[in-house]
């Protein structure tokens, strides 16, 4: 049996990425909202992920933007993340082991965490949400 590479490549941030897209764009619950936000633009959107997982894992500095803003008004619940983490967790482990797989777990927890903390905030206060 070949061992896991670690997360060290472009190559390895595609692999996850389309791995980890392939499976919410099929999955019942998140499949609805990722498809009909994105539509035919899945390209577009998996090129900037690329990017932002390439940055955040590999120090690419080949993102730039603000990656809570486009989710800020998504109908999306603490169980939406916990699907998201369970499909990135799942395909981080089937693919990678490693220091860096390491760090992408961790990541995805603080996104996903903040994402939602910052989501439920604008609900209780829209008044302070600038679009």
């Amino acid at each position: 049996m070949t061992a896991k590479p670690d997360i060290s490549t472009p190559e390895h941030i595609r692999r996850l990425v389309d791995g980890f897209y392939a499976q919410v764009r099929v999955d019942p619950m998140l499949g609805g909202i990722f498809n009909g936000l994105i539509a035919e633009r899945w390209p577009e959107h998996l090129a900037k992920m690329y990017r932002f997982w390439g940055t955040v894992l590999l120090n690419e500095a080949s993102y730039t933007g603000a990656p809570f803003r486009p989710h800020a008004t998504m109908p999306l619940q603490q169980a939406h993340f916990d699907r998201w983490l369970a499909l990135f967790h799942g395909t981080i482990d089937k693919l990678f082991f490693g220091p860096v797989a390491d760090l992408a777990h961790m990541n995805a927890e603080r996104m996903a965490q903040m994402f939602i903390s910052r989501i439920n905030r604008i609900r209780e206060h829209p008044e302070n949400f600038i679009q």
